[in-house]
């Protein structure tokens, strides 16, 4: 399932690297993040909780404002 997740506290590239190795490391797939759109767009397994998702963003340093399905 395709997720979108906007996500607060990104302001360089290194930030996107970060939100994008932590959604991976979740075992998120085809990871997309937009420094310009606040957000990350993911393919999600059917384990990964949103809650999951949120704890692995929040863990990298950045707060989850929205998850919602694409």
């Amino acid at each position: 399932m395709k997720k979108k997740i906007s996500i607060e506290g990104m302001s360089c590239e290194h930030c996107v690297k970060h939100v994008k190795e932590a959604l991976e490391e979740i075992g998120a797939k085809k990871v997309s993040v937009s420094l310009r759109k606040k957000a990350a767009e993911a393919e999600i397994g059917e384990g990964i909780t949103d809650e999951k998702i949120k704890q692995a963003v929040e863990d990298a340093g950045y707060e989850v404002v929205n998850i919602e399905n694409k």
